[in-house]
């Protein structure tokens, strides 16, 4: 039986540090293969196109970051300290980050959406895809707050779409400032806007 080729996992694991690390549009195929250390063929064996490529990386981030919003959103503890636990652990990533190789990489999803939105419609569509998912998911909790009295906030669907973007626009400043402490003020602003009691 033959050895079964890693080249495809190479060459998304190599994608992704570079997309994350220098953005998608100044990458070229060779140099994604050479940080692969796969040859240029293998390249287009597993994907027809360098969009393609990103949208796939997009799906392996996604897929995995879902798992990890499910069992926090889902686990134990009142929707407002599951929410919490969601930042907490948004906050220790970017910082895991930052310590390993000094700076913020910020969110791959919200850097994408910055540089490509406006270029490239499938890669439009999936981002959109996936903060629409990231909303429903939030909705979920804050609904539940709602239901216990533990929130305020009357529109639970907006409310939830203002927390992802809250948590997203964080995740830039950030990048932009290379300062993970700028996610410190996150579930203080989150209270607010969501009118804890």
């Amino acid at each position: 039986m033959g050895r079964t080729s890693d080249a495809r996992q190479k060459i998304l694991g190599a994608a992704r540090s570079l997309i994350e690390g220098r953005g998608y549009s100044a990458l070229g195929v060779a140099e994604i293969c050479k940080a692969a250390g796969v040859p240029k063929g293998s390249f287009y064996y597993f994907f027809e196109s360098k969009e393609a490529l990103a949208l796939a990386v997009v799906d392996e981030h996604w897929a995995a970051q879902r798992r990890d919003w499910v069992r926090v959103l889902d686990g134990e503890g009142s929707p407002l300290q599951r929410l919490r636990h969601l930042f907490e652990e948004t906050e220790a990533g970017q910082r895991a980050v930052h310590d390993g190789c000094g700076t913020v990489s910020g969110c791959l999803f919200g850097n994408l959406a910055l540089e490509l939105s406006n270029q490239t419609e499938p890669i439009r569509e999936r981002l959109q895809d996936i903060f629409d998912a990231q909303v429903e998911m939030v909705h979920a909790v804050v609904t539940e707050a709602r239901e216990r009295g533990d929130v305020t906030v009357t529109d639970t669907r907006e409310a939830a779409r203002a927390v992802v973007a809250q948590l997203e626009g964080q995740v830039m400043f950030a990048k932009l400032y290379n300062s993970p402490q700028r996610l410190t003020p996150l579930w203080d602003n989150c209270l607010a806007l969501l009118g804890a009691r």
